[in-house]
């Protein structure tokens, strides 16, 4: 999506954080959910500054990975190269036991099963120096500021998350579709 990109270029912590990943080098490693979704929602909030990130969400999928303790080793080493993010860096071939679903068959469709649709999509540096931006359920709903119910979620994990994180104080115009 070339406007996510557009505004992600505008951005030096994102492009910070994007620099970092790709240097580790996983499979379908992605920056995700709140990384793309805040940036857009606050460029159409037309806000001065970003709003503060949590965490990083970072996911990748590694169906061959043997130590499932890997994902510490990395979000180690991307706290050395960038202490002042919290990085979470999970595996989307092992959350599915966690998530009690069928295996994912990728990052991709482990994102639709994320409890809103604007959260499931995700950014990375490709090898060229470009960037890729993928989605679940695609950006239509993500630009026309709504935030959507995913009916493989229970509603009332939706109901919680957009009551606990705000969404709808921090970014006025959004509307929740269920």
């Amino acid at each position: 999506m070339i406007k996510i990109i557009q505004l992600l270029k505008q951005d030096r912590l994102r492009i910070e954080a994007l620099d970092c990943l790709h240097q580790l080098h996983l499979p379908q490693c992605y920056l995700a959910a709140g990384f793309v979704r805040n940036l857009v929602w606050d460029h159409l909030h037309q806000k001065p500054m970003p709003t503060p990130l949590n965490d990083m969400d970072v996911i990748y999928y590694d169906a061959n990975e043997v130590d499932d303790q890997a994902y510490l080793k990395y979000e180690t080493q991307l706290t050395q190269r960038m202490p002042q993010v919290n990085w979470q860096v999970r595996n989307q071939a092992n959350m599915h036991i966690r998530n009690g679903d069928q295996p994912y068959q990728s990052s991709i469709d482990a994102m639709s099963y994320w409890p809103e649709k604007e959260t499931a999509l995700a950014i990375r540096k490709t090898d060229n120096g470009g960037y890729e931006c993928v989605s679940a359920f695609g950006f239509e709903s993500l630009f026309a500021l709504q935030i959507t119910y995913n009916p493989k979620r229970q509603r009332s994990l939706f109901e919680h998350r957009v009551k606990s994180k705000q969404w709808l104080i921090k970014w006025s115009s959004l509307t929740v579709i269920s």
